[in-house]
């Protein structure tokens, strides 16, 4: 007798064609990865905004807040800088704009060999970058030969070409010049008053430049030289240290102007020393010794 099958194969068969449903979460990750693969070409190309906007987002997130400052504020910002980095003076800024014109002056005269000795050294300063330069006229005065440096340290000769005796102003042409030759800023005087910044810039005693201030002592002074034989007319009155070496040089405001050419110091003791009142030509007098007018 034939037993009956506990199990049908067909019914077995058909039970293993049923699709077995796919849990939820794994779904969601298969539909996220076959969505990046077809997108994945703009998705690229979009990456770097993405990151510049997430940058931006950060950084506005932790910036600080923006600070309203006072005038306090300001003003204590502004002390603490110069406390800091402290201004340069007024002197050096004045030196500073007028070092490329300052020439040391020696005067050569006929030894008592035959030779040539040094008759005395000086100062000039520049007033034309074509080699035009004022200085005293008793700083040249009976030279052989007159020899120039400029700044940078060129040496050159150079000829008397005008004199302005009643104001002792001697006006020389280099013989040869630096490059980039820097002529000095002349200012009026008329707007000079008492108490004003000066500095004096020259060769004391052949050392330098050397380099003094002080201020303006007074006005229209008259000054007669120490041999006597001229008395110097409307000059300013200074107290920045002049000495020997220093006539000829220019007297300059706080602005970094020639306002004025060194031409004597007053020592009652009758020795060649500063003792604190120093004479210079106003510029005026010294452009007329050259012919043409400054301003």
């Amino acid at each position: 007798m034939k037993r009956a099958s506990l199990y049908s194969s067909s019914r077995a068969k058909a039970a293993l064609a049923v699709p077995v449903p796919m849990p939820k979460k794994a779904a969601f990750k298969s539909n996220i990865k076959e969505s990046l693969r077809r997108n994945r070409v703009p998705l690229l190309a979009a990456t770097p905004g993405l990151v510049a906007l997430c940058f931006v987002l950060l950084q506005s997130t932790y910036a600080p807040a923006p600070q309203n400052l006072t005038q306090e504020d300001i003003d204590a910002a502004v002390v603490r800088s110069f406390e800091t980095v402290p201004l340069p003076s007024v002197a050096t800024k004045a030196y500073e704009a007028v070092r490329g014109s300052i020439v040391r002056v020696r005067a050569f005269m006929d030894g008592p060999d035959g030779g040539e000795v040094e008759g005395g050294v000086g100062t000039g300063v520049v007033i034309l970058d074509t080699g035009v330069i004022l200085t005293n006229i008793h700083v040249v005065a009976s030279a052989k030969r007159i020899s120039l440096t400029f700044s940078e340290g060129l040496e050159s000769e150079a000829v008397v070409t005008g004199t302005r005796p009643e104001d002792d102003l001697a006006v020389l042409q280099a013989k040869t010049l630096p490059d980039d030759l820097q002529a000095a800023t002349l200012q009026s005087t008329s707007g000079l008053s008492p108490g004003d910044h000066v500095t004096a810039v020259g060769f004391p005693f052949g050392i330098g430049p050397s380099v003094s201030s002080g201020v303006v002592s007074g006005l229209g002074r008259e000054f007669r030289s120490p041999e006597g034989k001229r008395v110097l007319t409307n000059l300013i009155q200074f107290d920045a240290a002049a000495n020997p070496g220093n006539s000829g040089g220019p007297l300059v405001n706080a602005s970094g102007e020639v306002v004025g050419i060194v031409t004597g110091i007053l020592n009652p003791t009758q020795q060649r020393v500063f003792v604190g009142i120093g004479f210079a030509v106003p510029i005026e007098n010294a452009a007329m010794a050259v012919g043409v007018p400054p301003f």
